[in-house]
């Protein structure tokens, strides 16, 4: 039997008892149906049906954010090493089901194998870090002045809403609930519609680690009503947000009735500039990587390629030849690259801006079809000789598409990179150490990395500029959206108060 034959035979055990029973929400630690009937998730593979979920109206994320108020008290009264205790063996029950649910994200996200497997046991990671971190999650500064001693501590903020996105559903849900359970939050989560399987994997993952009920409840549906809802409820302190930019602006406006704090990750249009003295072996490595792994379909994408007008020729042509040969199939094979685009209106999104490329006059070195006649498959796609106005160099398209567009000099790259409304990530490669601080002094970006994929380190930040989000994830950066700031200003001695009215 085949790797390929072995995981299809593991995942139709996985999928059986939601297949009969469909995916239900998790309330007050019941499962319980929406109230407004129910939507079919189906696999981007072959467009099958996996399970009908239940749709949440306002009703239901009414009975989460009241189950998650009411949770609350208790929830961030508790020792901070008894939370590190339930966050870890949170994390334990992930390790010894990563393989299920790789296997349930991939056959309802088209996400592939090699990149899945791992990303389950990197939210183990997640939880187990920011377990770790909430002993000491409170802790403050003491600040001292003349006469007057200063204390802060901090607090969590309350039942908070997280709202998490299709492309690679939970890990990212990890980054959000992993450190508001660590800060004392309780949770109200509500998954993307396209990808609502392994948020009911996770929710059941804590409950049965002892979370206690009400503490992360999870409710299904859409934007418009159980999204909304969510945004809009006033026992719901802050939303956590992962997804596009315009979306972002709609949960700002439906949340500022009720001053809602936000965090918000979202789009990119991230450029890698490979400049002539470049280890380019590795730069096309680097390249290659960030914009087709995970089909394209992630905010860190390097989408723009920057490549120095010296070298562009012969790096296009090596480029060319290697994403022709990026192998695309089966997100259950092994041996697949790239799989799948999450849904049917996703795929045309991404096919739109192929013909949009060739109307305005850039080249289509590679790719851009569909693959096969079943599932949402799109060959990698290239498109060289673009110029920094196009739409295909300005717009997120979020899938396996790369632009290409060369520059002659350092001056010119940089207005290229940041002439566009986003500023997520950067990717620079050179040799020369004065250009690598210059240039990533002065590029539009929250995070850049120097000579390197976008390799995460958990204790730093995470987040974008301009249109690409507002706050910072990761380390205590999270506390920070997650919990208030108290001072306490004690008086040292008896200075003067002037009187009024003596």
């Amino acid at each position: 039997m085949t790797d390929l034959a072995k995981h299809i035979a593991l995942l139709e055990g996985h999928l059986a008892r939601f297949r009969k029973d469909g995916i239900v929400n998790l309330i007050g630690g019941q499962d319980v149906a929406g109230t407004g009937g129910s939507f079919e998730t189906r696999s981007p593979v072959d467009d099958s049906l996996i399970a009908t979920v239940s749709r949440s109206t306002a009703a239901d994320v009414d009975a989460a954010a009241k189950a998650a108020k009411a949770a609350f008290p208790a929830w961030a009264a508790m020792d901070g090493k008894e939370r590190k205790k339930i966050l870890h063996r949170i994390a334990d029950q992930i390790v010894a089901r990563a393989d299920e649910i790789a296997l349930c994200e991939c056959w309802d996200t088209g996400q592939a194998w090699r990149f899945m497997s791992k990303a389950a046991l990197r939210a183990a990671e997640n939880f187990r870090y920011f377990a770790d971190q909430a002993p000491g999650a409170r802790d403050g500064q003491t600040l001292h002045a003349a006469g007057q001693l200063n204390v802060t501590a901090r607090h969590p903020i309350g039942p908070v809403g997280v709202i998490t996105p299709w492309n690679t559903p939970f890990m990212l849900s990890s980054w959000k609930i992993a450190p508001a359970l660590a800060a004392g939050c309780t949770v109200v989560h509500k998954p993307a519609e396209f990808s609502p399987l392994t948020a009911r994997l996770l929710a059941e993952i804590c409950r049965d680690a002892g979370l206690p009920d009400g503490v992360l409840n999870l409710v299904n549906g859409f934007g418009e009503d159980a999204g909304r809802a969510l945004t809009e409820h006033p026992d719901i302190k802050a939303i956590a947000f992962v997804g596009e930019s315009k979306t972002g602006s709609m949960i700002m406006k439906q949340g500022a009735d009720t001053l809602k704090r936000v965090h918000f990750e979202l789009g990119g249009k991230n450029p890698v500039i490979v400049f002539d003295d470049a280890d380019l072996d590795r730069a096309l490595d680097a390249v290659i990587f960030m914009i087709y792994s995970l089909n394209g379909e992630r905010c860190t994408s390097s989408s723009r390629l920057l490549v120095q007008d010296t070298i562009a020729d012969d790096f296009h042509a090596r480029l060319t030849e290697r994403v022709k040969r990026i192998k695309v199939g089966h997100p259950l094979d092994p041996a697949t690259e790239v799989g799948p685009l999450i849904h049917k209106v996703h795929f045309d999104k991404v096919m739109s801006y192929v013909a949009i490329g060739k109307a305005e006059g850039a080249t289509c070195a590679a790719g851009g079809t569909r693959a096969g006649e079943t599932g949402w498959f799109v060959t990698p796609t290239l498109f060289t000789g673009a110029t920094r106005d196009m739409r295909i160099a300005q717009e997120e398209v979020f899938g396996p598409f790369l632009t290409s567009i060369p520059f002659r000099d350092d001056a010119e790259a940089l207005a290229i990179a940041n002439d566009v409304a986003y500023g997520l990530t950067g990717y620079l490669w050179t040799e020369n150490l004065t250009r690598a601080l210059t240039f990533s002094d002065a590029l539009e970006a929250g995070m850049i990395w120097v000579n390197s994929e976008n390799v995460r380190h958990l204790p730093t930040p995470f987040g974008g500029v301009k249109a690409s989000g507002i706050g910072r994830d990761g380390g205590d950066w999270s506390f920070d959206f997650y919990m208030e700031t108290k001072n306490t200003s004690f008086a040292l001695g008896k200075h003067k108060i002037q009187r009024l009215g003596a």
